[in-house]
């Protein structure tokens, strides 16, 4: 028997795909429009969600039983306020710059619709093991989308990836630049993120008519 059932596999997998927090449910939006002008930044913000949506239906599901429904919400944010200020300090102690450029958007994890979501529709009805593989599974899912807009936009549109030239110096004349290639300052204006998010989802239900919705 495999470590994980394929109940369980199916917490880590779904939100991978097909039932993937951006491109199907569409939340979370906001950060990925913000913090993915470069894959770095990305990356962090991708690893940052893991951790605080992994660790956070643990503690939910484990007070789920002793948390009045009525201020279950209050016990909700504290816990995500909780965790991402520890996160917010582990990167002002290792990554200052970092912390400095993503301050304002680490914050904004607390208002993520996807961690509140998943601590209101999965946590607070099953047990910690399960809360932590279906809270694994939508921030990787989430993370996932954020590292591939990066990537593009940071490659399409600096012509670099973690800042390193990829493509050639444009100042210089090399590589593609010396055939012609220009960096396309569109790809790191945010409205070119939804546009990358959108052709993610055309490409995912090009692939996958059954996640076409009717109207």
């Amino acid at each position: 028997m495999g470590l994980l059932s394929k109940k369980d596999s199916k917490l880590i997998l779904d939100p991978l795909a097909d039932n993937n927090p951006i491109t199907i449910q569409v939340l979370g939006i906001c950060s990925a429009l913000a913090i993915t002008a470069q894959l770095k930044p990305s990356i962090v913000m991708a690893v940052s969600v893991v951790f605080v949506l992994g660790i956070g239906n643990v503690v939910i599901s484990l007070m789920r039983n002793i948390i009045p429904s009525k201020i279950r919400i209050i016990v909700q944010l504290i816990v995500v306020a909780t965790l991402v200020i520890i996160v917010d300090q582990v990167l002002k102690a290792f990554a200052y710059e970092l912390s400095k450029e993503l301050s304002v958007f680490i914050g904004l994890i607390i208002t993520n619709c996807i961690i509140m979501g998943r601590f209101e529709a999965f946590a607070l009805g099953n047990g910690p093991w399960r809360s932590f593989l279906d809270g694994i599974g939508n921030a990787a899912g989430y993370g996932v989308i954020l590292i591939i807009v990066g990537f593009f936009r940071e490659l399409l549109g600096s012509g670099t990836l973690f800042g390193f030239k990829v493509l050639g110096d444009p100042v210089e004349k090399s590589g593609l630049y010396a055939i012609g290639y220009e960096n396309n300052g569109f790809m790191v204006l945010p409205p070119m993120a939804l546009i990358v998010v959108g052709l993610i989802i055309w490409v995912q239900r090009s692939k996958n008519k059954a996640l076409i919705e009717e109207h």
